[in-house]
């Protein structure tokens, strides 16, 4: 379990990379609403993976490649926000599930369902 000092650095590494992640240049990254879910650093700090979720994302491999050019600039600028005594490497990991739920939410929207006779007779 991670102690209380990882969540922070967790915490910290996910609100700072979700402010850098919209000022990368490259138009690869750029697809539609993306946002950092959560982050998992190890606890000697060298490695951090980063569950990102995009939706309207056109084409995911280019969206990768695009970041993963990126984790070097993103590294650096991690290091200049943050006081850690390491920067952690950067590993990035396409998370579907907000997509998940809202395409599960649009199918329960469209459902059609009538409401039963007893709860009708139960409310008169």
């Amino acid at each position: 379990m991670p102690s209380n000092r990882i969540n922070r650095v967790n915490e910290d590494i996910r609100l700072c990379l979700s402010k850098l992640i919209t000022e990368v240049k490259d138009p690869r990254v750029q697809q539609g609403l993306l946002s950092v879910v959560r982050t998992e650093t190890t606890g000697d700090l060298k490695y951090c993976k980063v569950y990102l979720s995009c939706m309207g994302l056109q084409s995911e491999k280019d969206f990768m490649k695009g970041l993963k050019s990126a984790s070097g600039w993103l590294r650096r600028e991690l290091s200049i926000r943050l006081n850690l005594r390491n920067t952690p490497e950067l590993t990035f990991i396409l998370d579907k599930s907000i997509e998940y739920g809202a395409h599960i939410n649009s199918i329960i929207n469209s459902l059609d369902i009538k409401e039963d006779e007893d709860e009708e007779a139960d409310e008169n």
